[in-house]
């Protein structure tokens, strides 16, 4: 079913790309952790590319684990702050938007309300919140806790987080700046706003103090799947990051977030899901498998066992690689995405070793690595597009800048040939770009209400 809008496309970054083994690839950067150079080559090939933005998941910890693995894989050892990344960022680029993550269980409202505001108006309305509970024990131990704080009240925590953020963006309205210097007044007295919020978790007065943002507020990103997190999504994301597992399971979460909205007096058009998809692609899928399979073989066996261990949550060290996978060391449910958990279940008890799975999990690890020519990654994301099982798609790409480079001189002019990806830049502003509509002050709208009484 053709469709009026166009696909969004955003770069998942992890510094070297989302392939553990990535930094071992000869076309990255070794140094790329540690000089701005190297992201900066990405963000100006994903601008060049008319994308969206680059999406940077984040954890406030190194990883833990065994120290032979974690030796061998820097991606979560050794990376910049993201929003001091994305900041840098936007001074080498004039479109492109950037997502950066950031936990509601490690900061405090003020802090990322004026973060990011500071952010969106260096980048002239570029940025985006991942707004993230965090889900690792090793977090807290660096924040005076003792690991994760009970999954309800995060979330609770996170709520009302986000609402006191809100609160504080919409201090100032629209026209509160007269810049008026014949009369002296830098701005309008009425119409800037004290929060004054008490809560269960959290007494902000605000105001905050950092003017309205070009786009009114940067963009909020999630990632939920759960209840609770769908419908947090219903109420106040605007892009959403899902896993690209099966379509028709994608096209059931597609319907049931968006059917959420009405009761929150937002339009569908205003939220954006975008499943995160690994992506191999070459001229031919000959081509693309033998890229994909040059990383699997470069990965030593401790590191993709520590990615299998993160995903079962369980202690494989010490089992023998070459045998059938010890199945007393098998969760019983899934504690992620249950359709992987499914496929590594019914992978194993096919009989396989150990290694073969952990090369399998490798090549597949968020659910549905695509592998294939450019005609087939163009095939595929034109499906889901058109069954409104997604409105775009974040690239998770597996070296970066090859990966990258690879999307977007095959697929790219693939999408556009199609009629389904842009050709210029809509606007200015990430909000623009997105599609997504300017939010309204809450104070400038209740001036309003109240006039028209």
């Amino acid at each position: 079913m053709a469709r009026d809008d166009k696909l969004k496309l955003g770069t998942f970054v992890y510094t070297f790309g989302f392939h553990p083994a990535a930094w071992l690839h000869p076309g990255s950067d070794v140094n790329g952790a540690n000089d701005i150079a190297h992201l900066a080559k990405v963000a100006k090939i994903s601008e060049a590319a008319k994308l969206d933005f680059m999406f940077f998941a984040d954890s406030p910890a190194a990883a833990v684990g065994h120290p032979e693995a974690l030796a061998r894989q820097p991606t979560k050892m050794n990376r910049f702050e993201p929003i001091t990344a994305i900041t840098a960022l936007s001074m080498v680029t004039e479109r492109l938007g950037f997502v950066a993550t950031a936990s509601t269980s490690y900061y405090e409202p003020f802090n990322i309300a004026r973060l990011y505001a500071s952010a969106d108006h260096i980048s002239g309305g570029r940025m985006c919140w991942n707004v993230v509970t965090s889900d690792h024990d090793e977090t807290g131990y660096n924040f005076n806790r003792e690991g994760l704080d009970p999954h309800a009240d995060r979330y609770a925590r996170g709520e009302e987080f986000l609402d006191v953020v809100f609160g504080l963006w919409d201090s100032w309205e629209d026209d509160a700046l007269l810049l008026d210097r014949e009369a002296g007044l830098y701005h309008d007295k009425d119409k800037l706003h004290t929060l004054n919020h008490v809560g269960p978790h959290f007494r902000v007065r605000g105001p905050l103090n950092i003017a309205r943002t070009p786009q009114g507020r940067p963009v909020i990103a999630q990632a939920g799947g759960s209840e609770r997190g769908r419908e947090l999504a219903a109420r106040t994301a605007e892009v959403v990051f899902s896993l690209a597992s099966d379509i028709n399971k994608n096209k059931a979460f597609y319907a049931d977030v968006k059917a959420r909205m009405a009761k929150y007096g937002r339009n569908p058009s205003d939220l954006k899901i975008m499943p995160g998809i690994v992506i191999n692609v070459g001229e031919t899928r000959a081509e693309a498998e033998a890229r994909a399979q040059e990383m699997v073989d470069v990965m030593h066996p401790e590191v993709g066992l520590l990615m299998l261990q993160e995903f079962l949550e369980t202690d494989l060290h010490g089992a023998d690689l070459d045998a059938p996978f010890p199945m007393e060391r098998m969760p019983a449910r899934a504690k992620g995405s249950v359709a992987m958990f499914e496929g590594v279940r019914e992978f194993v008890e096919q009989g396989h070793t150990l290694r073969e799975l952990i090369t399998h999990y490798a090549r597949a690890h968020t659910g549905n690595g695509l592998t294939g020519s450019y005609m087939e990654v163009a095939d595929y994301m034109q499906e889901w597009f058109e069954a409104e099982a997604a409105d775009g798609f974040i690239l998770m790409c597996p070296t970066l800048p090859s990966s990258l480079e690879d999307f977007t001189r095959l697929v790219v002019p693939e999408l556009r040939r199609r009629g389904l990806f842009r050709e210029e830049y809509e606007g200015t502003t990430l909000r623009e770009n997105l599609g997504l509509a300017f939010p309204v002050n809450r104070h400038a709208a209740a001036r309003e209400a109240e006039a028209a009484e």
